[in-house]
């Protein structure tokens, strides 16, 4: 997609967002030649700030191409973001609703314009304590079958230094400048799935290749190993001692292991993440 193509109010969101990113962060870009010239394409990204929409934007509107969030529809209902969010063309996700499967019909439609769609695979903000990317949804998995387009995956670091996920005191800690760090790797080669039956074992698989691009490219920003198990994330209805400060709970799961454990209850999760749980 061409500058030309970008549109008014997404040009107007850039006025207005540029600036202060450029006053208050340094940037540390990487892998632009990565993102596709033309064409349809799924960028997956990690996430472990609020910020990181902003940051990941700012990096892909520099390329010519705009992104298309998917994000829970809470966004859109009012103020001046919910405009912007209506206005830029961005997906509304309902979770847990009969409309939720429209946020997947809208990302299909989209890359089918030649649009890129960005997905959070995560789902939320990371829980793992190290801040690396949990174990992934769906979502992202079965769109990329579906359309058979490009899939970029994309590490981000230093929005959380800025504002850490979670945090319950000093939220925001711009000063010292933080380095908004976005790196693109080379698109994923899913092609030995696209003949196979897209069942919940095979997207469980698709979506371990995803998060594995993800987590190695976050392991060249961050300039450490790749951990050796994922993070996963359960809700919990009580918070255990020790625990997070927030209602939920998680442990580590091998990555081999990650398909077996979630293959149990993959009917069910298949159920849930059509829903759009994948904003």
């Amino acid at each position: 997609m061409s500058r030309h193509r970008i549109g008014f109010w997404y040009r107007f969101a850039a006025v207005i967002a540029k600036p202060p990113l450029l006053l208050l962060f340094r940037r540390e870009w990487s892998g632009m030649e990565h993102i596709p010239r033309d064409g349809g394409f799924i960028a997956v990204v990690n996430h472990n700030s609020y910020l990181d929409p902003l940051s990941y934007a700012h990096f892909q509107y520099n390329t010519g191409r705009v992104p298309r969030f998917l994000a829970k529809v809470g966004l859109f209902k009012g103020g001046f973001v919910g405009f912007m969010m209506r206005k830029t063309g961005q997906i509304p996700v309902y979770r847990e609703s009969a409309d939720a499967i429209g946020a997947f019909r809208a990302a299909v439609q989209a890359i089918g314009k030649g649009e890129c769609v960005v997905f959070y695979p995560e789902g939320t903000l990371t829980r793992d304590p190290e801040q690396w990317p949990m174990v992934g949804k769906t979502g992202a998995a079965r769109v990329a079958l579906l359309t058979r387009a490009p899939v970029v995956p994309v590490a981000q670091w230093g929005a959380n230094e800025a504002v850490p996920p979670y945090a319950k005191t000093k939220r925001i800690r711009l000063f010292p400048r933080k380095t908004l760090k976005v790196q693109a790797g080379p698109p994923v080669d899913l092609s030995a799935y696209y003949d196979r039956e897209p069942t919940a074992e095979v997207l469980r698989e698709v979506t371990e290749v995803l998060m594995d691009a993800i987590t190695e490219q976050l392991a060249e920003v961050r300039g450490e190993p790749v951990p050796a198990e994922r993070f996963q994330y359960r809700r919990t209805r009580t918070r255990p001692e020790g625990g997070p400060a927030d209602p939920g709970a998680g442990n580590h799961a091998g990555n081999g292991g990650n398909i077996t454990a979630h293959n149990a209850g993959a009917k069910a999760e298949n159920g849930a993440e059509t829903k759009g749980e994948n904003a």
